[in-house]
């Protein structure tokens, strides 16, 4: 591997395609597991947060504050949501308030669909072979890497 210089414009030195390159690699890895629920690897990540608000629910649970919370716009989502509510994971509705939120709810299908969902992190693991130790450490490098190219912006 090359030394990291800062003046270098080789391929391998440059962090941004590291992390492309593992990104692609976890989101493949993920598609033999999904696949049998019929779910997308984006599709699934809406699913994670949906959950997560099951457990603890936001002040507004809308398409706004899940792009927010998914670092994605309305324009990637919508296409998303509305797939996982034709799949009978997901309801949208109108705020009654302002029409312009959607407010956003799991269905029970959708809430039953996370016991099955639950396995397959630990069978990606076990079969990745990943230390567990070196992925915490990994994620907690890269929550800090995202908090600082935040604070550039």
């Amino acid at each position: 591997m090359n030394d990291l210089s800062v003046d270098s414009l080789a391929l391998d030195d440059q962090l941004c395609f590291k992390l492309y390159a593992a990104s692609r690699a976890v989101i493949r890895s993920y598609k033999p597991l999904l696949e049998p629920l019929g779910l997308t690897y984006p599709q699934y990540l809406v699913m994670l947060v949906l959950w997560e608000w099951q457990q603890q629910p936001p002040e507004q649970p809308t398409v706004k504050a899940l792009g927010e919370r998914l670092a994605l716009d309305s324009g990637t989502l919508t296409p998303l949501l509305k797939r996982l509510e034709q799949m009978q994971f997901v309801q949208r509705q109108r705020s009654a308030r302002d029409e312009r939120e959607v407010h956003l709810s799991l269905s029970p299908a959708g809430s039953a669909l996370r016991e099955q969902v639950g396995p397959l992190k630990t069978r990606l693991l076990c079969d990745s072979g990943i230390d567990l130790q070196q992925l915490t450490q990994l994620r907690a490098g890269l929550d800090q890497l995202l908090e600082q190219i935040k604070g550039l912006s």
